[in-house]
């Protein structure tokens, strides 16, 4: 065992979350010193692959579940706000970094696909017309449409109204310059820019073992090779935990406080994809639906077109299902390891409160081809079996926290929980997840390199790189139509 060269920067795990941060700080700063371990052979292979991912282009445009309907029957749209404000955070990032010519052209990470959101019944289309209402009287929101004509919606979505029963209360609304963002090909590209930095180097196949803060408050991080049995020791100055599933586990290593209370909650996926090419020519849209009761979030039923790797494909789902695995590739073992003294009052409080959860995602994990296709049906009426096959999904875990000394609360979202000292940081949950990735960099900027944000330099290029930094997109009409048109215009998402 042998301690290489001090680190600035080690950031466990190569998804979008980790590249994002390297992005941003690359651009900041060109003289840190970076380190990206990754337990995997290949680059953004878990929950960042497109195959796994269980959203793309999250804008809050279509995602039903940001709108929820309160006690009163009124429709709650902050956080539909919030997220919508979020991406285009995300949009300016990519923006900038496609005009200086770091990433390549928009159309191997980004495509205009349009967002709807599509109900049946009079009482959700009576949800979806006071959603829209709500919606479209916020500049955010000013461009989108809505529709009960079948005409409209068969123009809007062919497939979906397909033989539908024209005696069907039917209502759709649609943004038509949504996006679908294929997350694995814009990490891939962040990681190939930093590949040919100097100061920036990449290790696959390698595994966290051990974190432990010296007195100095610098970490130091014994690693595995998990093909040649190597172990290394590296000291770092901040370390990042951006492993997806695997980021609890490694906060709970690292012994920090702030660790303190938390566990995790996973839940499995599937897809059902279609190969024929006919059928996936005639769907070019997102259209999500309303999520069965008991539902996870994350499993809001959606008719997806996605271009992965340069090809369209057409996906349904996800079905969720339970799991005790963190990770794709991870073990059977990862929830039992994860309970702790410290997580397990939480944890069994939530296990308690959400029975009727956990039976829903089991009975979903049960359900046969057959099943599957009969919500698909719902639809696409005219669905054939044979077209469809099954496809897994990555996994998801939610965040169980402690929220007072008699138990805990299970939370659908992503977290930044941050030590004291700003030294280490891991990003927990899931949905919206890489949609705002950047926003949630920016957080973990903030709160762990707070002086050097302060410094005019970074404030300055803060300004290029994301022109509303410290602004409100939500409050500010004229700044949001003029980041608008600049990402709509760079991004190709406007004809």
């Amino acid at each position: 065992m042998t301690t290489v060269n001090k680190v600035d920067v080690l950031l466990v795990g190569s998804g979008v979350m980790s590249a994002t941060l390297a992005s941003l700080l690359a651009e900041l700063d060109g003289k840190l010193s970076m380190l990206m371990l990754e337990r995997l052979p290949s680059i953004a292979a878990e929950s960042t692959d497109a195959w796994n991912n269980a959203g793309t282009g999250h804008a809050g445009y279509c995602e039903l579940n940001y709108t929820p309907v309160m006690p009163d029957g009124s429709v709650d749209i902050k956080r539909a706000l919030s997220i919508n404000a979020a991406f285009e955070t995300s949009l300016q990032f990519w923006s900038y970094l496609v005009e200086k010519g770091v990433l390549p052209s928009p159309n191997h990470f980004i495509n205009p696909t349009p967002h709807l959101s599509f109900v049946w019944g009079e009482d959700d289309v009576n949800f979806l017309r006071q959603r829209y209402d709500l919606l479209k009287a916020h500049p955010l929101f000013a461009d989108m449409e809505y529709s009960e004509d079948p005409a409209t919606l068969a123009n809007w979505m062919p497939l979906v109204m397909q033989n539908r029963d024209p005696k069907q209360k039917v209502a759709a609304t649609r943004v038509a310059y949504g996006s679908d963002v294929d997350f694995g090909s814009l990490t891939r590209s962040f990681v190939a820019n930093l590949a040919h930095k100097s100061n920036f180097k990449l290790k696959l196949n390698t595994e966290v073992k051990r974190l432990k803060q010296l007195d100095n408050g610098r970490w130091q991080v014994s690693v595995m090779n998990l093909k040649s049995k190597k172990v290394q020791l590296f000291d770092a100055g901040f370390v990042f935990l951006g492993a997806g599933g695997g980021a609890l586990k490694l906060l709970q290593k690292s012994g920090v406080p702030e660790s303190h209370g938390y566990g995790g909650f996973p839940v499995s996926g599937q897809w059902l994809v279609c190969d024929k090419a006919e059928v996936i020519a005639q769907h070019t849209a997102k259209v999500y639906g309303k999520a069965a009761l008991g539902a996870p979030p994350m499993s809001v039923p959606h008719l997806d077109m996605r271009m992965i790797d340069g090809k369209a494909a057409l996906l349904f789902g996800p079905y969720a299902g339970f799991t005790t695995k963190f990770l794709k590739e991870g073990s059977y073992l990862d929830l039992i390891k994860s309970v702790k003294p410290s997580n397990i009052k939480p944890m069994l409080k939530v296990g308690r409160q959400h029975t009727d959860l956990t039976r829903y995602l089991i009975t979903e994990a049960m359900k046969t081809h057959t099943s599957k296709i009969s919500v698909l049906r719902q639809f696409y009426p005219q669905a054939i079996k044979a077209d469809w096959r099954l496809e897994h999904a990555g996994k998801r875990v939610q965040i169980i926290k402690k929220c007072d000394e008699k138990g805990g609360k299970l939370e659908f979202g992503t977290e930044i929980v941050a030590a004291k000292d700003g030294s280490i940081a891991a990003l927990l949950g899931a949905s919206p997840g890489a949609s705002v990735a950047v926003q949630a960099m920016l957080d973990v900027l903030e709160r762990c390199f707070g002086a050097q944000l302060q410094s005019a330099d970074w404030q300055e290029k803060m300004r290029a790189l994301i022109p509303s930094y410290k602004l409100s997109l939500i409050d500010n009409p004229a700044l949001l139509q003029t980041v608008r048109q600049r990402t709509l215009k760079t991004l190709k998402l406007r004809a």
